[in-house]
């Protein structure tokens, strides 16, 4: 680790500007009532939150605060004086903030550090300080999809969240989402469960963490190199105010929403709101229409029709995102052991396979993996309707696939292959020049 004294003394002046910058702003920011526009008046008037905590010291603080308050912006106007007796206040015990995060083991990241994320820099009013706890970086993944629902799904909803969330961590996306119970709990522990990384925004301080039957899942995000994060000082108590607020935050953190269950006052349709206002995607898995939890998603998809996309399957999904969809295929099973030398073996699925047509190959090694019907074979295959009908019938016909109610499996020679070397038994590959994608 490179240290003050070999970055040279000027690298040194600037590391403590900046932690007095973060320090200042964790103060500021544990004021109870000092909204995000308020805030950043102040900073503007006065240069920097270090500047702001020093107009709010001293004979006649809390005048200069108020004058402060409107300084930059002529139109606003001036904080009450119940709010700037109270920024003197938290300016004589900084000690009160500081030792909490500290103790908490919070990282303090402002808007101006490299560490911040991008997306979350690019929404309107971004929050000016950040308390992680744990990784920063994973909110700077490649890609980000948010997983967010009610706090009351049934069980075939708390499986989709688990399984969509599982596929996004197999394509290597960070999943996003609010540590509530239900379908945000579903998908971070799917996503830990499957080795991704996962970020959850918390509504309330980390001091405060709600709900606190969620505290082993909080320690598995951050052991998992995901973060739990927070614009709230460590002593915020949550409230129904400050989780909206929060929801701003998972949209904004994401390239996409996934809304899976929504009752039609859900909190998770505030989110996807939120996400098609900072032009994000949207997507949310349908229901049936007298379902109480899919009503909410339902509603959404009409009124916003254009904008609000459906989840058909998670291949679907994955592919829509750009992502590959054969992460949402079951993951491989282990290799059996190798036979011994010179031990008779029974005739395997390779003859078979190498006698395919080039383009019947991958919707068999497909089927080989986990893909059971057509949709899911159009999305991992991308094979038009017609030629992967086409293909399933001249399996059926070689004794290949069966097929019972719509749904494919492998039979004969192709059931014996193993699903992580089904790709390896020809050297052909894909006619269409793009590979299968395996499940990490």
């Amino acid at each position: 680790m490179i240290g003050v004294g070999d970055r040279g003394p000027v690298a040194g002046v600037q590391d403590a500007v900046a932690r007095a910058e973060r320090e200042a702003l964790a103060v500021l920011v544990s004021v109870q009532g000092l909204g995000p526009r308020t805030l950043a008046r102040l900073i503007a008037a006065c240069g920097s939150a270090a500047a702001v905590l020093g107009v709010a010291s001293g004979p006649g603080a809390v005048a200069r605060v108020v004058a402060a308050s409107v300084a930059a912006d002529d139109e606003a106007r001036p904080m009450t004086a119940a709010l700037a007796e109270a920024i003197v206040a938290a300016t004589e015990r900084p000690a009160l903030v500081l030792d909490r995060v500290r103790a908490l083991e919070l990282r303090l990241v402002t808007i101006a550090d490299p560490d911040y994320p991008a997306r979350l820099r690019a929404i309107e009013i971004p929050p000016a300080l950040l308390f992680v706890r744990g990784d920063p970086a994973a909110l700077n993944a490649r890609h980000a999809v948010a997983v967010v629902g009610t706090r009351r799904p049934t069980d075939r909803g708390r499986r989709t969240a688990a399984r969509i969330a599982t596929a996004l961590a197999r394509a290597e996306a960070l999943v996003v989402s609010g540590l509530a119970v239900g379908i945000d709990g579903a998908a971070h522990a799917a996503a830990v469960e499957a080795g991704g990384p996962t970020v959850a925004f918390i509504g309330g301080g980390h001091g405060k963490l709600f709900p606190t039957l969620h505290d082993r899942l909080a320690e598995a995000i951050v052991a998992s190199s995901g973060a739990v994060v927070s614009e709230y000082a460590p002593d915020t108590e949550p409230t129904k105010g400050t989780f909206p607020r929060r929801n701003r935050l998972i949209s904004g953190a994401a390239d996409a929403v996934v809304v899976v269950e929504a009752g039609a006052r859900s909190g998770a349709l505030l989110t996807a709101s939120w996400a098609l206002e900072q032009g994000r995607e949207c997507f949310l898995v349908p229901g049936a229409i007298d379902a109480p939890m899919s009503a909410g998603c339902i509603g959404f998809l009409r009124d916003w029709p254009g904008a609000a996309r459906i989840v058909s399957g998670i291949p679907q999904l994955l592919d829509d995102l750009g992502l590959p969809a054969a992460a949402a295929l079951p993951k491989p099973p282990p290799r059996l052991p190798r036979r011994p030398t010179g031990e008779i073996r029974p005739p395997s699925a390779g003859s078979s396979l190498k006698t395919l047509d080039p383009a019947d190959e991958p919707v068999a090694i497909a089927i080989a993996r986990g893909a059971a019907t057509v949709d899911e074979l159009i999305a991992v295959t991308h094979l038009t309707v017609a030629g992967a009908l086409g293909a399933l019938t001249r399996l059926e016909t070689a004794g290949l696939v069966s097929a019972r109610h719509g749904r494919y499996a492998p039979a004969g020679p192709l059931a014996a292959v193993p699903a992580d070397a089904a790709p390896a038994e020809r050297s052909g590959g894909r006619t269409d020049g793009r590979a299968i994608s395996p499940a990490a």
